[in-house]
Formats: C-alpha cells, structure tokens, sequence
C-alpha cells in the first residue's frame, strides 16, 4: 500500500525517532509499504519519520543511481545490487575530508542544494531478522544513509545549508508546508491537517 509521505513542515520530521523491538507491530507490512511507497515516489531512499512514524527505521536502495556514466566500474557494482533495511540504526563514526553532492528529498519536493557530507561511515544496524550488524560504508552510499539517518535524528538535509541559503529557501519550503507544490505522489501536508 502507498502511504502518503509527509511533507517539510509536519513535527514529525523533527522528532528523534525512538528505538523498536522485533515484535514491533506489524513491522513487515510496514517495510513492504515503505519499499512501494519509496519507489512509486522515485526515490532511493525512505525514514519512517517520512511516513509519519517516529521509529527508528529506514530503507535504501541506491540502484537508480548505478546508471551514472561519471562513476567508476567499482562505484556501479557497489550501488548496484544494494537494498537494505535499516533497524535501530547508529553511526558511530564518520571519517575523512566533506565533499560536495547535489541532495533532494521526498517530503522536500523540488529543492535540490549541494551539501557537505564526510565519505565514509561506520554504522551499526540490525536487518529485518534482528540480526546486529557493524558496517563500514563509503562514497555515495554512505551519504545516502547518512541523509536516511539524518531523518531518524530529526535532521533535515536543509538544516545543512548556509544561513543565506535557508533564508533564500524559506518562501517555497512554506509553500511546501501550505500545500502549494504540485507532486506526483501522495502527500500528506502539515497546514491542511489542521484545517489551515
């Protein structure tokens, strides 16, 4: 099932999620949706926080991007074949020196800035089973997780910027707020949840 995805603006998407347990209810359908949800939105990457659930969770999957001619052949097989769940997730470090890559989000629709993350993490995560694990991840798809995460600390990739770019952003992120964005996917909107 396709669940709305909530847009900049809903309380939600600035709440520290809270950690789940594996008898979580109905934690399966709830991947399932998040996973038709993400991709019927094109995107690579989707946080509970976006669906409107303060949990811990988020899911990727960076195969969209493999088709980009400016990365090596190692780059494409590494993004590639990867989809992943990640459950009660926790960088636990972030290493090396900040580059420069072009970020979008789902519940941020039509702002895409240049943002400054490290290349490499390491995370610690459980999968759908509960099983733990620790990882280390570089490159493109360490700044995809790390914008996932950043939902799940209540992070935004727009917090980010400059304080002149967020001054230059601020009349279309209220109109993101208000409704006034054209998607072609479902959203739901802070202003009209409350009547306006």
């Amino acid at each position: 099932m396709i669940l709305p995805i909530v847009a900049y603006g809903d309380p939600v998407l600035r709440k520290k999620a809270v950690e789940i347990s594996e008898d979580y209810p109905q934690l399966e359908t709830l991947i399932a949706n998040m996973w038709e949800t993400m991709y019927n939105a094109a995107g690579v990457g989707l946080a509970a926080p976006q669906v409107g659930l303060d949990i811990r969770l988020f899911l990727v999957d960076t195969s969209p991007f493999s088709d980009d001619e400016e990365l090596t052949e190692a780059e494409r097989q590494q993004l590639q074949g990867f989809k992943k769940v990640f459950i009660n997730a926790t960088i636990t470090e972030e290493e090396g020196e900040e580059w420069t890559f072009n970020e979008g989000c789902l519940s941020i629709p039509d702002i895409r800035e240049d943002v400054n993350r490290k290349p490499q993490i390491n995370i610690t995560y459980y999968d759908t089973d509960f099983n733990k694990h620790t990882e280390t991840f570089d490159g493109l798809l360490a700044r995809v997780i790390q914008h996932e995460y950043d939902h799940i600390e209540g992070v935004l990739f727009t917090d980010k910027l400059s304080s002149l770019k967020k001054r230059l952003l601020k009349g279309r992120l209220d109109k993101i707020t208000k409704g006034k964005i054209q998607v072609d996917y479902k959203m739901r909107f802070p202003q009209l949840k409350r009547g306006r």
